[in-house]
C-alpha cells in the first residue's frame, strides 16, 4: 500500500483499528488501548464509510457489508475469505463444512489456518466459524468477543438473546 490512512473505532466490544488505502480497507482487527494512537487527520471517505457501516452492525441496522475490502493472500487463502462472505447473518457452519464448501474435506486444516488469518474481522465473519458439534473455539479476537458476535447476530436475526 502506498498512501496508508487508519482509524479507531470503539465498538461495543473492544477498539478496531481500520486501516485502508484510497480505495480499499485492508484491516480491521481489534487492538488493546495501549495500542491506540490518536489517527491526527480526518477521515478519509473509505474510513469513513466503514465505521459508519460498523455502527449500523452493531446498532442491528446492517447484516451485510458493501465497503470495499481487499487483504492479500494465496489464492487459497482468497477463496476461503470468499466463502466466508457466503455465510448467512445469524448462522454458524462448521471447519469442516468450510473445508466441503471449498471443494476438499480434507483442507480442514487449512481453512480453519486461512480462517484465523482474517484480518477484516466483523466485515469478512470468520466468527460465523465454528467447531464439531458447533462448539465455540478459535477467534483473533477472542474468545468473548466470538460469542459476542454470534449472539448479537443471532437475536437480530432470530429473537433470541443467547446462542452460546
Amino acid at each position: 500500500m502506498t498512501n496508508v490512512f487508519y482509524t479507531f473505532y470503539y465498538s461495543p466490544i473492544g477498539i478496531l483499528k481500520i486501516t485502508a488505502s484510497q480505495q480499499v480497507i485492508h484491516e480491521i482487527v481489534f487492538v488493546n488501548a495501549a495500542a491506540y494512537t490518536e489517527p491526527g487527520y480526518e477521515l478519509t471517505p473509505i474510513l469513513q464509510q466503514c465505521v459508519d457501516q460498523l455502527i449500523e452492525y452493531f446498532n442491528g441496522h446492517r447484516q451485510q457489508f458493501n465497503v470495499p475490502v481487499y487483504q492479500q493472500g494465496t489464492l487459497f487463502q482468497s477463496r476461503v475469505w470468499s466463502e466466508l462472505l457466503n455465510i448467512c447473518y445469524g448462522k454458524t457452519i462448521t471447519y469442516l463444512d468450510l473445508a466441503k464448501r471449498l471443494g476438499d474435506a480434507k483442507a480442514i486444516r487449512a481453512a480453519a489456518s486461512t480462517n484465523g488469518k482474517n484480518q477484516l474481522c466483523i466485515v469478512v465473519p470468520c466468527h460465523r466459524v465454528v467447531g464439531i458439534n458447533q462448539k465455540l473455539v478459535g477467534y483473533a479476537g477472542g474468545l468473548p468477543r466470538k460469542k459476542w458476535l454470534l449472539n448479537h447476530e443471532n437475536k437480530i436475526a432470530h429473537g433470541v438473546q443467547t446462542l452460546f
